[in-house]
Formats: structure tokens, sequence, C-alpha cells
């Protein structure tokens, strides 16, 4: 979702809702497991694991979910969905959801849309407007050495390196992303955050102060939702701030 905010903003806004994070990513690991168990088969579970240990989500949980989508363990069954629409000012935004009542999560994602001034659209209407891109941020210290990961991060296949003034953001296609994430791993540097990820290839930029915070009053509503796992905007402001 444009910018992803800062390190410490981030952090903070896991920190604070930490167990809402969980049950996101329970759910993640949940349906990944139901093709397979193992992570080193299923790419997806593998994803849905780094993801929860990024978090210190601990391993009781994760190995519970595994075995609820494995069948090992009863639990519920969550399907995947996706909504599209426009935020205040002509905001794209894409809501991916995993639930259980397709119709509660669809209510309450119309809410949100309705509430601050937007617009639940119909599939397909702004998901052109963004490419699939697998993301790795790494966190920038002195000790990084800006040439050397851009190395053996292109050395990997990476498409392109952005630099902050906290940190690195690489960006791959989905197809490299495991290889490029493992040869930065291996080669020493800590990853704060990966995934594969929509990144806008049209950006809107609001400039009304009301549309602004009715986008960012949206995106808490629906981030405090817990069928809702990721919200993408093509805002070019860091609407986390």
């Amino acid at each position: 979702m444009g910018r992803h905010g800062t390190i410490a903003g981030r952090k903070a806004a896991q920190d604070s809702k930490r167990a809402a994070v969980f049950t996101k990513y329970a759910r993640a690991i949940t349906v990944a497991a139901k093709n397979g168990g193992d992570p080193e088969y299923n790419a997806e579970l593998k994803h849905a694991i780094d993801k929860a240990k990024s978090i210190n989500m601990p391993n009781d949980n994760i190995n519970r979910a595994i075995k609820k989508g494995t069948g090992e363990l009863a639990g519920e069954t969550y399907e995947p969905g996706r909504f599209e629409g426009y935020g205040a000012g002509g905001v794209a935004v894409i809501v991916d959801v995993l639930t259980d009542n397709k119709n509660r999560t669809t209510a309450a994602v119309k809410h949100a849309f309705d509430k601050y001034s937007g617009n639940l659209g119909t599939p397909g209407c702004v998901s052109y407007m963004f490419d699939k891109k697998g993301i790795i941020i790494i966190e920038k210290t002195d000790a990084t050495d800006e040439d050397q990961l851009m190395d053996t991060a292109l050395e990997a296949g990476m498409e392109d390196m952005k630099t902050y003034d906290d940190c690195f953001e690489i960006i791959t296609t989905p197809e490299d992303f495991d290889i490029v994430k493992g040869s930065i791993v291996s080669a020493g540097y800590d990853i704060i955050e990966g995934d594969i990820e929509y990144v806008p290839s049209v950006e809107a930029n609001p400039t009304d102060e009301s549309d602004i915070k009715n986008l960012k009053k949206m995106l808490e509503l629906m981030e405090d939702n817990d069928d809702v796992q990721k919200v993408y905007t093509n805002c070019s402001l860091d609407l986390t701030e």
C-alpha cells in the first residue's frame, strides 16, 4: 500500500493490536495448511508461518493453526475473498479477507467504505492499477552496506531497491521472492517484513485534509476487523501516521 510507514510506526501498530494480528495470521496458516501441513512442500504455508514468526507468534499457536487446517483439530472453515472500491479522494482500495461468513464480512467492508466517503465497487474495478510483487523490508543501520545488499539481491534476481530514511525496500517478482529472500537471509541481513503484496502502478495524491482523515479512519476500521487480512491502497501518502 504505497509507502509502508516507518519501521517504528509499524512495530508500534503491531504491538498495540498483537492479539488481533495473531488471529489474522493464525487464519492464514489454517487456510494454507489445507494444502498440506509441511511448509517444506507448501510455499503458501511457509510464507504464512514466516509472517507469524516475524511478530513472535508462539509456536503453540502456529502448530494449533496448522492442525486446524489439516483437520487434526476441529475449527472453523475460512474462505478467501477480495473487495475492491474507492476511498475518499478517489483512492483505489483492495481488501483481502479470510472469512467463515461472507455475508457478515461483505456488510462490514461495505459499511467501512460508506461511513468514510468511499464506494464499494465491482471485482476488478481497481486491481488493474496494481501489480503483484514480492516486497522485502530490511532495517537500515550503520552496519548495513547498501552496495553489498544491492549486489546480493541483484544476483538473486531482484527487480528494484528503494532507500528510505530507516529501511531498504527490495522488490521482486512473486516467482523470485523466495530465492531473493533466502539469499538475503543467507548473507546475514535481518528482514523486518517480507510478503507478496499488491503495489500500485498508478498513485493517487489526495490533498484535502478531510479526505485524508476519512481514508485513515476507513483503513483503521477495516484493519480492526478480524476477517480482513490486508488492505492495499494506491495512496502516495503514509496513511499509518
